[in-house]
């Protein structure tokens, strides 16, 4: 099986229902609970690290362009920016642990790291970089 869609919103945090809901096309036929909620929670994460760090200067107008590929086995999401790039590796190596993180904030790329089973973050094209993620399923 392969389903690929595409969604494209607007930088900003309240499109993060929308961008849920539109994913919600994917889990047919339903992915096991646990495993689902982890796909949700790697996009909504993701969305919300592009619009609150890469998109931070960027005018509300900006796009921010996503796709999803259902295959046989797992799921691929990604999120295109036009935020600067970054060293991914060195972020995660300086974000504090999820148990020593008491802020609420700043955890996303720990989460992501955890749940995703392969994540990047890297130039797509000339303007613009991918936030990609895979869980299998």
């Amino acid at each position: 099986m392969l389903k690929k869609i595409h969604l494209q919103v607007n930088t900003d945090l309240t499109a993060s229902g929308q961008v849920l809901s539109w994913f919600e096309q994917l889990n047919h036929p339903p992915i096991r609970k646990e495993i689902w909620w982890q796909c949700q929670t790697l996009l909504q994460e993701g969305f919300a690290n592009i619009v609150e760090h890469a998109h931070k200067d960027l005018p509300p107008d900006t796009p921010i362009d996503i796709e999803a590929v259902r295959f046989d086995e797992h799921i691929e999401i990604r999120i295109y920016s036009y935020g600067p790039d970054f060293d991914l590796e060195a972020q995660l190596a300086q974000t504090p642990k999820l148990e020593d993180n008491f802020e609420g904030r700043g955890r996303g790329l720990k989460i992501i790291s955890l749940l995703a089973d392969y994540f990047t973050y890297k130039s797509a094209d000339e303007r613009r970089n991918c936030l990609l993620m895979s869980k299998q399923y």
